[in-house]
């Protein structure tokens, strides 16, 4: 089962300015061949047809702790998706009345993928860049333990590179601060699976890596990552499971290039950063027409809950 909690896995900085061009560019890491929904897809499924689960547990564990994380980096490109869509933070909800009469709207026909607002409300779905649904056809869960860590392996180099074209893309402190991230975490999972490898047939798979050529140190937004050693980590995301993928991941170095320092596992998840507030627009009718009786209603349910 999964827990949940209301938190992002880092914090992202408020966008600049509202960039629905940029949101659509964001949502190539959320629905496209190589994008979060992706590898959460692949990682889910083959943890749960997982064969012989404890006779190989310390694989089995890996593959079912990173799904956690996966589900958590889909939740965070979703979340940036939204707010670049949104535009700047905002403390009190739009009071545009409704008013249609002016077409409020009238340069989301000129946008990358009007049906972000047309359909979704300026809210992220699993598509890619162009509005292509992500589909079924992007797992591969075939139950052979190497041809899946294989196919994994491939799936986290490929993502290292789609990130990296996407963050040359944009300039807004969101959308790289998405992308930074990932990068380092498509690195660790890369990583973890090429020693998966070397553990099951003997091939030192990790000497391929990095794979594409990334120099992270070269990417301002993923250097304060690297510095506190997520590069190094493995996170659980159980209080209780999954620690037996320490046979696989410690006593392992990090790759050459990164900080140097053995790799490790850590009990739990990251601390998290905050989910940002997204202004309400009575125009889109998010969250309604009339707001304030919707925020109303909330408010005596909250007090009620207390």
């Amino acid at each position: 089962m999964f827990l949940r909690v209301n938190k992002l896995q880092v914090d992202l900085p408020a966008p600049k300015r509202q960039d629905a061009n940029a949101a659509a560019a964001l949502q190539e890491l959320l629905g496209g061949k190589y994008g979060e929904m992706s590898t959460l897809g692949n990682y889910m499924f083959q943890s749960f047809n997982f064969r012989s689960k404890d006779k190989l547990k310390p694989f089995y564990s890996l593959v079912a702790s990173i799904t956690a994380e996966e589900l958590g980096h889909v939740e965070l490109v979703s979340n940036g998706v939204a707010m670049l869509n949104n535009g700047p933070d905002n403390d009190s909800d739009e009071t545009d009345g409704g008013d249609i009469s002016g077409a409020p709207f009238e340069d989301m026909k000129d946008i990358r993928l009007a049906a972000a607002f047309l359909s979704n409300g300026g809210g992220a779905t699993p598509v890619n860049s162009n509005g292509a649904s992500w589909n079924n056809d992007f797992i591969t869960t075939t139950g052979n333990v190497i041809v899946d860590l294989l196919h994994n392996f491939h799936l986290e180099c490929g993502a290292r590179l789609h990130k990296l074209r996407v963050y040359e893309t944009l300039t807004d402190p969101t959308g790289r601060e998405v992308c930074g991230y990932l990068l380092v975490r498509g690195s660790v999972h890369a990583h973890a699976y090429a020693l998966a490898l070397k553990k099951v047939t003997g091939v030192e798979i990790e000497k391929m890596l990095p794979t594409p050529n990334i120099n992270l140190s070269n990417i301002p937004e993923c250097q304060k990552y690297l510095a506190e050693g997520s590069h190094r980590r493995l996170y659980t995301f159980s209080p209780d499971d999954y620690r037996d993928m320490a046979g696989i991941w410690e006593g392992e170095q990090a790759l050459p290039g990164d900080p140097p320092g053995e790799l490790e596992i850590v009990e739990g998840m990251p601390e998290g950063g905050k989910i940002h507030q997204l202004t309400g627009v009575p125009s889109a009718f998010t969250p309604d027409y009339a707001p304030e009786e919707m925020f109303e209603i909330a408010t005596q349910l909250y007090k009620k809950s207390r």
